[in-house]
């Protein structure tokens, strides 16, 4: 079995997004932010895995996450945070997180995989196009590899890929993606997936203008 996590916060104004601000009102931005956790949930929800966590710094939990354990993120720095995830977890498990309302069940076809022996790929990473990651899988679930890592740097992923690998696992590559922070990164993603709810949002927010 392989369990699927979903990092995030509580999405409200003036905490999330907030270098969508401006254009957007820090209400604007966490509705974004809203949405494209919405999405992410919903892609998770379908996948084709048992153990679906939300791995959470808020309160109020989305409806979207009917169905998920929620975990309590742990206090710390993003590397710490994420490594503490990958020490409680006990099975193959796959990360990701709520900033690629884009993700399919295809873009993470691959790292499903983490859950056969017999795979010769032991852990995967999903390079973003800002440098970072936007999914993290291991068979065996350990924070060693992250903590120490870097985070929300343009060597983010790179550095991220070097740890697996010094570690000694051999890992796979799965497709970049965009996330959204920025509102050229907004736009973009909007554009690529028009059906989600981030980007019918997006397009009522901007007029497609954004």
């Amino acid at each position: 079995m392989t369990a699927v996590a979903v990092i995030a916060k509580e999405c409200r104004p003036g905490r999330v997004k907030t270098r969508l601000t401006p254009p957007f009102t820090p209400e604007e931005a966490a509705a974004l932010a809203s949405a494209a956790l919405d999405d992410t949930l919903e892609a998770v929800a379908a996948l084709p895995v048992d153990h679906r966590v939300l791995y959470y710094d808020g309160d109020a939990v989305p409806e979207a996450a009917l169905g998920f354990e929620v975990l309590a993120q742990s206090p710390g720095e993003l590397d710490e945070r994420l490594a503490r995830l990958f020490d409680a977890m006990d099975e193959p498990t796959l990360l990701v997180g709520m900033d690629t309302p884009q993700l399919t069940a295809g873009h993470v076809a691959a790292a499903l995989g983490v859950g056969d022996p017999d795979a010769a790929v032991e852990a995967w990473i999903g390079p973003a196009a800002d440098g970072g990651f936007w999914a993290l899988a291991m068979r065996e679930p350990d924070g060693a590899p992250i903590r120490g890592v870097p985070m929300s740097r343009d060597d983010t992923g790179r550095r991220q890929l070097e740890r697996l690998e010094a570690a000694g696992l051999a890992v796979g590559l799965l497709g970049e993606l965009t996330d959204v922070d920025t509102v050229a990164s907004a736009a973009s993603v909007a554009s690529v997936a028009p059906g989600t709810r981030f980007a019918r949002l997006h397009r009522e927010l901007t007029g497609g203008l954004r």
